[in-house]
């Protein structure tokens, strides 16, 4: 009798069935291991006033980026989340950092105002994102002026905040900021505009900060409160230094210092920035970054924001090749050749943050 004649008489309907069966609950808990080992990594557009709404899930086989809590985005001086709902403010991060497997929520505060009052927009947000989540605590983004209105939400409720890390942010000030309150007031410390010029000039920032609010999705009856001035405030070494003393934790004690410390009450501060400003001669953003640059002569700079501003707890690195707008990877990912790229900065950061059990 041939081997196939052996195999056919022993595969008799009572031994083939039990084979059938042990075969298929072998394929369905291997299925089981593989979907439970590739739960879905989740990006939240948190613009809307009533809570965030879901722009994409994937489930991921790496686990790269997948920290213990939720990542939370917040973006600058006249930004948005999802402009029109085609356009990120951080260019492609989100979803770079939910294929490793991260929940990623973007927000969305006064595009132009102070960063006390945008903190507290922030804060409330926050607040949302853990009652979505069930995550007690985030791990904190801010790129540029985020950068300050996360250190609030760290200082006025740090029961809510895991990590703060800090992107191209003026800590201490920027002296273009400077410059242009010197040219509108050069005297004017209080918190209105009293001149023209001045009010015209601000005017101007608060139809842009609507514009935002409303590419972000935010009906005309819900637009934030909008004040070009206190912005500008806000962001001029005086204000900033304002704010440092109330929100101390994690900064260097001189501008052009080294931190002291890298945690406070529980947090962990990070941050990161670059120097450079035309950096592909493709990217018309990158001629207006070298004219606002002119401010910081020989101090060197992204275009907006100094090296030794923009210096908070433990610095990843503060020379990265890339301008103001390349470290939140905009215009259209047109960055420097060969350097560092943007995504893979967050994505090294996300991944230090989940070594640190965040």
């Amino acid at each position: 009798m041939t081997l196939f004649s052996y195999v056919r008489a022993a595969l008799t309907p009572r031994t083939f069935l039990p084979i059938l069966g042990s075969i298929s609950t072998g394929v369905l808990l291997m299925t089981m291991q593989t979907t439970s080992a590739q739960a879905a990594g989740q990006y939240y557009n948190c613009a809307n006033a009533n809570g965030c709404t879901l722009v994409d899930s994937k489930y991921f086989t790496s686990s790269y980026t997948k920290t213990q809590y939720p990542v939370v985005l917040a973006h600058g001086l006249g930004g948005f989340t999802k402009m029109f709902g085609v356009l990120d403010y951080f260019n492609g991060i989100p979803s770079e950092l939910m294929k490793g497997g991260s929940e990623v929520y973007t927000t969305k505060t006064s595009a132009v105002n102070n960063s006390e009052v945008r903190g507290e927009q922030l804060l409330q947000q926050v607040k949302t994102i853990t009652a979505i989540s069930g995550d007690p605590k985030v791990n904190l983004f801010g790129h540029s002026q985020g950068g300050i209105d996360i250190r609030y939400v760290a200082g006025v409720a740090p029961k809510y905040v895991a990590s703060v890390t800090a992107v191209s942010s003026p800590e201490q000030g920027s002296k273009t900021a400077d410059f242009v309150k010197n040219v509108l007031e050069p005297n004017n410390d209080t918190g209105e505009p009293s001149n023209v010029t001045t009010q015209l000039v601000s005017g101007v920032f608060n139809l842009i900060g609507g514009f935002t609010d409303v590419g972000s999705g935010i009906s005309f009856k819900e637009i934030q409160a909008q004040d070009g001035w206190q912005a500008l405030m806000a962001l001029s070494t005086d204000g900033a230094a304002k704010f440092n003393a109330k929100f101390p934790a994690a900064m260097p004690t001189s501008y052009c210092g080294q931190p002291t410390s890298t945690s406070a009450n529980g947090i962990k501060y990070y941050s990161f920035s670059g120097v450079g400003q035309v950096m592909r001669s493709l990217d018309p953003s990158d001629y207006l970054l070298a004219v606002t640059g002119v401010p910081f002569l020989s101090d060197a700079n992204d275009g907006l924001v100094s090296v030794c501003s923009s210096r908070l707890g433990y610095v990843i690195r503060d020379n990265y090749i890339m301008n103001h707008l390349d470290s939140a990877d905009q215009v259209l990912g047109l960055t420097a050749w060969g350097e560092s790229e943007p995504k893979s900065i967050y994505r090294t950061q996300v991944n230090r943050l989940k070594n640190a059990n965040l």
